[in-house]
């Protein structure tokens, strides 16, 4: 294992959620909701792209090259429901630049 990242919610999307370390110290919302906050969908996505484009670099680097400067990654995430249950759905959209 490299690394474990924990965090704490209470009150669900009426709560609050926070790491352990604090770096983290957020008030989630709920999707289409008004007002301040992110949901919890939108940082799913956040941490699926960004550690997406972390494996990219590994990948680039162990093929003695490079990710290009602008390379990004775009993740979709749906909240989901079918037959009384929750899940989620993750779509990510291609997309990526090399140096060679």
């Amino acid at each position: 294992m490299l690394y474990t990242g924990k965090t704490h919610t209470t009150g669900g999307r009426d709560g609050a959620s926070r790491s352990s370390d604090g770096r983290l110290d957020i008030k989630p919302s709920s999707p289409g909701a008004p007002g301040n906050g992110t949901n919890p969908e939108q940082m799913f996505a956040a941490g699926w792209s960004a550690c997406f484009m972390g494996a990219m670099g590994v990948a680039a680097a162990r093929m003695k090259t490079s990710l290009h400067a602008d390379a990004s990654s775009a993740a979709e995430v749906d909240l989901c429901s079918a037959g009384g249950e929750y899940f989620l759905k993750v779509r990510q959209p291609p997309r990526a630049g090399v140096q060679l």
